[in-house]
């Protein structure tokens, strides 16, 4: 270590226990020590953390975090400071499914999160913790303060709504600006971040489980080389469906089309994502539909059209509003404006 870095500061009664315990037990190294004739303080690292051991009393205990080949509970030094334990798995906690109905409209926006962006929370419930979904707004607009970073997920989407957003992606090559209507996935680990948006952009997030972790990297330079677009991340290749070269089909319902973004294929099928909008074509069946998918978010992108379950009076849906539908409930979308466009996203992915 040189003589410039940051320290952690622990002031122990225990001096020379606290130290034979970091050297010997968990694998900390000296760097500094004085005086050397009766020992005071003592600079240690271990990995990339930098601890500085210093006599003293009252003892001004901390938590130090190691992260370890197998679990193991945690344990005190003895002048008080708590060690605790982690490993390098790479798993994923998927907590169990709670499907309800929820309903959302785009009202106001939360607090500012990462990077200033703000959320709009769809599934406020989560649906037990496994699923999360989000309109992110960046207000001002212009450059945007992120960095590279990628996220321990299973799955994540972004879908711009308002506006447009210029981004870079892990083996994509150059910076991209995504227009309303776009999407791309986010597959677990790949690199990417925010660079600069319009003033009011509005992007869907789609992802799982809710709760996951964030993970800058400042060693990974974006943009960086192409890499060939079968290239995968954990099973998952980087899907972009660019809404201006959409190709529409026949939807299911008489009367609707759907486009295919290629997520179902990207992701092997893990999840799908389609958009929907009256075809302009015939009359709108007033039929039950009901998905056969564990989830299901449908959001409205554009225009409006009104929602409904047996025994409840329809909802009017608008711009930014949206449904997560459970597996089997039986529901209607009814008098679609001309305008109307609808993102729905299963997973898994379901029939195209």
């Amino acid at each position: 270590m040189g003589e410039r870095g940051t320290q952690v500061v622990v002031t122990t009664d225990r001096f020379e226990d606290d130290l034979a315990a970091l050297l010997d037990d968990y694998g900390f190294r000296v760097e500094q020590i004085f005086p050397a004739d009766a020992p005071t303080t003592a600079v240690v690292s271990r990995d990339e953390a930098t601890l500085r051991l210093e006599a003293g009393v009252p003892s001004r205990p901390t938590e130090l975090l190691l992260t370890v080949d197998a679990p193991r509970g945690p344990v005190r030094l003895p002048g008080g400071t708590r060690v605790s334990f982690t490993t390098p798995d790479s798993g994923i906690d998927m907590p169990e499914c709670h499907p309800t109905l929820t309903i959302r409209h785009h009202e106001d926006s939360g607090p500012a999160g990462r990077a200033g962006m703000r959320y709009h929370d769809l599934i406020p419930d989560r649906w037990g913790g496994r699923y999360i979904g989000s309109i992110i707004t960046i207000p001002d607009g212009g450059p945007v303060p992120d960095y590279v970073h990628y996220h321990r997920v299973r799955f994540q989407m972004i879908a711009v709504k308002t506006g447009w957003v210029k981004v870079v992606y892990e083996g994509q090559g150059e910076p991209f600006v995504m227009h309303p209507g776009d999407v791309v996935t986010q597959p677990p680990g790949i690199r990417h971040r925010v660079l600069e948006a319009s003033p009011g952009l509005e992007v869907v997030e789609v992802g799982c489980p809710a709760e996951h972790e964030t993970i800058a990297d400042w060693e990974h330079p974006l943009p960086d080389e192409l890499l060939p677009a079968e290239h995968q991340w954990d099973g998952q290749r980087f899907v972009r469906h660019v809404h201006a070269d959409a190709r529409w089909e026949p939807g299911r319902i008489p009367g609707w089309e759907a486009c295919d973004t290629g997520v179902a294929t990207g992701t092997n099928g893990y999840a799908g994502v389609r958009l929907v909008r009256p075809s302009g074509t015939g009359d709108i069946p007033d039929e039950l539909l009901a998905f056969d998918t564990q989830f299901a978010l449908i959001v409205v992108l554009d225009g409006s059209l009104r929602f409904a379950i047996e025994g409840r009076p329809a909802v009017l849906l608008t711009a930014g509003s949206s449904v997560a539908v459970p597996s089997g409930l039986p529901h209607r979308f009814l008098d679609p404006s001309d305008d109307c466009l609808l993102l729905v996203v299963t997973i898994p992915a379901g029939p195209s």
